[in-house]
């Protein structure tokens, strides 16, 4: 039976891109908000302003989540998993999380008939 990993140092593991999956969930109702991704600069950039960061693999460029809607993640915990490549960011949201202005992104459930939406 494998060992639990019991390190005590912060050591994130960036892909072949630079990058590691962040999952957003509110720190109040523990809702999946949004995955997105994370260079080491919107890493550190979460951690010294405690708002979330990301890298923008479309744009190619890091932005603040709602720098411009206004729509903030305020960073309360961060959670790591076993192999460090892989962040939870537990946030106080200012809004919608979704650029489609839902809560959440993840609003529709997956079934045999297609997509159908949930409440979030």
């Amino acid at each position: 039976m494998p060992t639990i990993e019991t390190t005590t140092q912060f050591e994130p593991r960036f892909n072949a891109d630079g990058l590691i999956t962040a999952v957003c969930v509110d720190a109040g109702d523990n809702t999946v908000l949004m995955v997105a991704h994370m260079n080491a600069d919107a890493l550190r950039l979460t951690r010294e302003t405690g708002f979330a960061h990301f890298w923008s693999r479309s744009r190619k460029s890091l932005w603040k989540k709602g720098e411009t809607s206004g729509h903030t993640l305020r960073l309360v915990d961060m959670l790591v998993d076993c192999d460090q490549d892989c962040v939870v960011l537990r946030v106080d949201a200012a809004g919608p999380a979704c650029h489609t202005n839902a809560r959440s992104c993840f609003y529709r459930r997956v079934t045999d008939d297609g997509l159908q939406p949930v409440a979030v």
